[in-house]
């Protein structure tokens, strides 16, 4: 079997990001939110859902966040190792939240994203076909 083009990939990456559970919001390096999920969507509905694309996710922070934001987008441009980096706990949800850089394949920045990692044991049955 040949290798897949870019091209032919890009549905199975995309299929990967629609099916996670984790809500995933990706901005651009302008920090306009380009895609949402449908988890991000749902996550998001009373901020305004799916209509947040295109928006600036800067409006969507306080004024410490979006400095927090801006110094983390001035770290990954620095360096193209330069690609995670731990921005809190919340306790709520157990889960550690980190923002990702997106690179292009010269190693650009092009965007990022906020990455969810929940802390919680998994509590469905091993392989249950749960429907939906």
């Amino acid at each position: 079997m040949a290798k897949i083009t870019e091209t032919e990939l890009y549905p199975y990456l995309k299929s990967i990001i629609d099916t996670d559970r984790s809500a995933v919001v990706v901005c651009n390096i302008q920090h306009e939110i380009i895609y949402m999920n449908p988890a991000a969507v749902e996550r998001y509905a009373k901020r305004g859902g799916a209509e947040l694309l295109g928006k600036c996710l800067l409006d969507c922070h306080n004024p410490a966040s979006k400095e927090r934001i801006e110094q983390i987008l001035a770290w990954f441009r620095e360096s193209e190792n330069h690609n995670i980096v731990y921005t809190f706990h919340n306790e709520k949800e157990n889960k550690d939240v980190y923002m990702v850089a997106l690179r292009d394949a010269d190693n650009g920045l092009i965007g990022y994203y906020e990455k969810h990692e929940y802390r919680d044991r998994e509590t469905d049955n091993l392989y249950h076909f749960a429907r939906g």
